[in-house]
């Protein structure tokens, strides 16, 4: 389904709710307004990157289901899911839940190989799997950094301006999750804060929460508000990370916001969280070996709740040093793992979440961008389909950073243009340019670039390529001063989109009860 025929959808299925929500204010204020552009979702023209052997890739998958069987997986605190995998034919032990060979791969299989998030912009709907790739940004940091206050703890007012920033980013198509954890709000009630920003100051797709099961209940209620109950339960509008407790662990908070997505057919990112050496072996083949296995038990399960519920095959995969015990980013062994993911997702027909701006640097420096090129290399080339962290991580993921999420943000530009591939049309063979200008000649003033100048290159719209005494005279500005300015800029120029006063009013009204029926608390 495209992009246009899901919005189509969506408009018939809900018609009296997307009237007032998307309708004729909604419409006043794009004639009226600043005119965003917002890039559509990668679609690849450009073959994946294979690393693993065709018996490699059989060693693995047979390696995974002996850990299935043999060794097993716990489901913690979680009766419920004792119950329901013993109903398919698996073995209990006390928690340990073991797998017959093939079981989790055959329910693995109601799983769908594509399916569309809807935005409540129906332009901004993204389709994930095949050969699509959709960016998300950094997730989960309880820090901040800019460069006029430093590091700091973050807040709510942080949360809004990331929201704000994902917005006016032409090339991020999805507005995330937790992008930092605002510390000033209540454990127990940041959920409803962030998810009111998402849903007021954005019109991207967005994530819910996962935190417990009752605020993955509250994600799905607001949903409802915004969209329509019925249209939430016929359709995806919320793609939520599910974290396995590597080794083989899989806690009853994660599973049980897993169980209410599913149950509500809303998409769950299945993802093993490996740091080799630490959480998983010290090779990339072992390592595999356990996400495969840990993905295999957790995707299948999302479709023992609920068979047909979306759901996505992810890796997030690092290494250790192993002189400091630190996480490692944008390292050989990393991509390698990513590569051989990819493959292992395709193989089950499932899309596939890994990569990101992944980095270990403390500041949006050198090493920044070397380890955050490397991965996003990875990403586009290894067939990631939704890509979390895709801007504005720092730290090991400590540390959401403003100007690093522009900086990243403008790099997903050059995505885009390498998943188009090499054209090879008449236009792009440049028979007549050639002809015009002939032996030495130049071809700045031929009609074939007159034509085409304003497309052919991929410009940043950050970086400096002014001359030198030019650069010199302006302050001789580094990338991170310039960041800093389309921070600010960005912010100054955010227009937040239109929404139907009544179903913000009613989001609104949700929030402040629920908030008035909870004492705060920090858990």
């Amino acid at each position: 389904m495209t992009a246009e025929n899901a919005g189509d959808t969506m408009a018939q299925a809900t018609a009296g709710r997307r009237t007032r929500g998307g309708g004729g204010t909604a419409r006043r204020a794009e004639r009226t307004g600043l005119q965003l552009e917002t890039a559509k979702y990668i679609e690849r023209n450009i073959p994946n990157f294979d690393v693993l052997t065709p018996e490699a890739l059989e060693l693995i998958e047979t390696n995974a289901e002996i850990v299935l069987a043999d060794i097993g997986v716990n489901f913690v605190n979680n009766p419920t899911a004792l119950d329901r995998w013993r109903d398919a034919g698996a073995l209990i032990e006390g928690e340990r839940i073991r797998i017959p060979p093939g079981l989790a791969r055959q329910l693995c299989s109601t799983a769908p190989a594509r399916f569309t998030q809807h935005a409540r912009n129906p332009a901004k709907s993204v389709e994930i799997g095949g050969d699509t790739l959709v960016c998300a940004p950094v997730y989960g940091p309880p820090f901040v950094r800019d460069a006029a206050g430093g590091r700091r703890y973050a807040t709510i007012e942080d949360f809004r301006k990331f929201i704000k920033l994902g917005h006016m980013s032409k090339w991020l198509h999805h507005s995330g999750g937790t992008v930092c954890e605002p510390t000033d709000v209540p454990v127990n009630k940041r959920h409803l804060d962030m998810l009111m920003a998402h849903m007021t100051l954005t019109d991207k797709p967005f994530m819910g929460s996962v935190t417990d099961p009752s605020r993955a209940r509250d994600s799905v209620e607001m949903c409802e508000i915004l969209f329509g109950k019925e249209f939430v339960q016929q359709n995806t509008v919320m793609t939520s990370l599910i974290n396995i407790n590597s080794p083989m662990t899989f806690d009853d908070v994660m599973m049980g916001a897993l169980e209410v997505y599913a149950q509500n057919n809303q998409a769950c990112i299945v993802s093993p969280f490996i740091v080799g050496g630490a959480m998983a072996p010290v090779s990339v083949a072992g390592t595999l070996t356990q996400v495969l296995a840990e993905a295999l038990a957790g995707i299948a399960y999302s479709q023992l709740v609920r068979p047909g519920a979306p759901v996505i095959f992810g890796a997030f995969v690092t290494s250790i040093d192993m002189s400091s015990g630190a996480p490692t980013f944008g390292t050989p062994e990393a991509s390698q793992a990513l590569y051989g993911a990819g493959q292992l997702a395709r193989r089950l027909g499932l899309p596939f979440r890994s990569g990101g701006g992944l980095c270990a640097s403390k500041l949006p420096d050198a090493q920044a961008a070397y380890e955050t090129a490397h991965t996003h290399n990875a990403a586009l080339l290894g067939g990631v389909n939704f890509m979390l962290h895709a801007c504005g991580w720092l730290e090991g993921g400590l540390v959401s950073s403003f100007e690093k999420f522009v900086m990243d943000a403008d790099q997903l530009g050059i995505l885009h243009k390498m998943a188009k591939g090499v054209p090879a049309d008449t236009n792009a063979q440049a028979m007549d340019a050639i002809a015009e200008v002939g032996p030495g000649g130049h071809y700045l003033g031929c009609a074939h670039t007159q034509a085409n100048f304003q497309t052919a290159f991929w410009r940043s719209d950050l970086f400096d390529y002014k001359t030198f005494e030019t650069w010199d005279e302006e302050g001789a500005r580094d990338t991170q001063t310039l960041a800093a300015e389309r921070v600010a800029h960005l912010l100054a120029t955010y227009q937040q989109p239109a929404l139907d006063p009544d179903v913000a009013g009613a989001l609104m009204t949700y929030v402040e009860s629920k908030k008035a029926a909870l004492p705060d608390t920090m858990l």
